[in-house]
């Protein structure tokens, strides 16, 4: 299914922020949109040409003409010419300071990408490029970065975003006051949230899974269209990520299984006995750019700073949404035997299961633009100074742990020895959680949704 074709129109965010800098550049700089494949770039863009432009181009280079090709390759040295035969090819007007010329997948061809400085500086038109895996070395072999890019990353809808798009428009204004105060929301408001939350967290925030579900209510249509998804991952991998495909498929496949482990980190001995880090290096950093993932790095010592103290050999790898891990996590089975689907849906998450609300988490954290960190300190000798933090985050100069909560025990151990520990350079502390805010010896207990405003 494909949102173009629906009459469903997703807001999104990010289009305030294209808005902010189409105003601020004013032509001096093009727009780069990285992001996953089918997280709705396209769609975003073409929407963003249609509101605030006389006219628009898209030249998708994945699916690209020879004529095109020449006239980058052959035609570009005067640009009167060429955007004389490209109006001509796509049968548009090109209006001064009017017009936007999207380049949608530009990483399959980086000479397009290369010509960006000398568009910019052309000045007549304005520019949008959107891609996945733009920062790898094949991508971007024999051309001059240019320097006139703004970056901005799209992630999958946020929980606010879904709602909006169930037309809800209110209830996020609510989770707002209540977490800025520090006040509850109350039982049944909390109660209609969380189950709101809970079709989040199974939909996930592909926009075609979102449409989908909107449109047919049936979490096994969205269960087929999330696999449809996670096939383009795969084929993806066949094709780009060329002599280490092989790994990068192990460390995919793997991802649900080193999730349900009580550690979460990820262990290359799950795929083989042999491996080694050093040799799924290149693998891992395939995935991250490709945005299908989101890694956690260990800070070994969050009191000189999260980034400074990383060990980048000790991660943990998240699904980057949180709906294709509920498939993911069943795809070689069907629909009915996905038992995640009850088990969301009712608050019944084992102690396995709950990688559901640490996933979900870490995509929303991600989201709101955090790097993501966590603490782990293993002493075989004196197992009383284990920790295990599940996520840390910073509010200013302070270091901020957040601990996630799946079921009914609620215990801290290892969030109560980081705050001791680490003492004087902690702000908050808190819990993430299935009930509503409460504050309980200086740790803020939240429900797992506001995690979104963290």
């Amino acid at each position: 299914m494909n949102t173009e074709n629906t009459h469903i129109n997703l807001q999104r965010k990010t289009y305030s922020t294209m808005l902010a800098w189409k105003k601020r550049s004013k032509g001096k700089t093009a727009l780069m949109i990285n992001g996953a494949r089918r997280v709705g770039k396209s769609y975003l863009c073409e929407q963003f040409a249609k509101n605030e432009y006389g006219s628009y181009i898209i030249i998708d280079f994945g699916n690209i003409s020879n004529e095109i090709i020449d006239l980058f390759n052959n035609d570009s040295y005067n640009l009167d010419l060429f955007f004389l035969k490209l109006s001509a090819f796509y049968s548009k007007t090109l209006f001064t300071r009017n017009s936007v010329i999207i380049f949608d997948e530009v990483q399959q061809f980086p000479r397009a990408r290369q010509l960006i400085k000398y568009l910019v500086a052309d000045g007549r038109y304005d520019y949008i490029e959107t891609g996945s895996l733009i920062n790898l070395k094949k991508n971007v072999i024999d051309i001059v970065i240019p320097s006139e890019e703004e970056h901005i990353e799209l992630f999958p809808l946020d929980f606010e975003e879904f709602l909006w798009a169930l037309g809800d428009i209110v209830t996020a204004s609510l989770i707002r006051e209540s977490f800025k105060e520090r006040v509850p929301l109350g039982q049944a408001l909390h109660r209609k949230i969380m189950n709101d939350f809970r079709q989040y967290i199974l939909v996930g925030g592909m926009p075609q899974a979102v449409v989908q579900y909107i449109t047919n209510k049936s979490f096994e249509e969205v269960d087929l269209l999330k696999r449809r998804i996670l096939k383009l991952y795969r084929d993806d991998i066949s094709k780009f990520a060329i002599g280490h495909e092989d790994k990068v498929f192990a460390i995919f496949d793997g991802i649900p299984g080193n999730l349900s482990k009580r550690e979460k980190k990820y262990r290359i001995s799950i795929i083989s006995k042999q491996a080694r880090f050093r040799n799924f290096k290149d693998s891992f950093i395939w995935l991250n750019e490709a945005m299908i993932c989101n890694t956690c790095f260990n800070a070994t010592d969050p009191g000189i700073g999260l980034a400074l103290s990383a060990d980048f050999a000790t991660r943990k790898c998240y699904m980057g949404d949180t709906g294709l891990l509920i498939t993911q996590t069943f795809m070689d089975r069907q629909y009915i035997d996905n038992n995640l689907y009850k088990a969301v849906l009712f608050n019944h998450l084992d102690i396995n299961e709950g990688m559901i609300m640490e996933n979900i988490v870490a995509q929303m954290l991600r989201a709101n633009g955090h790097k993501l960190y966590f603490y782990s300190h293993y002493d075989k000798e004196h197992r009383e100074n284990h920790m295990e933090i599940d996520f840390l985050i910073t509010e200013g100069k302070k270091v901020v742990p957040i601990d996630v909560k799946s079921g009914r025990n609620i215990s801290h151990v290892s969030l109560d020895k980081f705050r001791y520990k680490f003492s004087r350079k902690i702000g908050n502390s808190y819990v993430l959680y299935t009930k509503d805010v409460s504050i309980k010896d200086g740790i803020i207990y939240l429900p797992v949704y506001m995690a979104m405003l963290l």
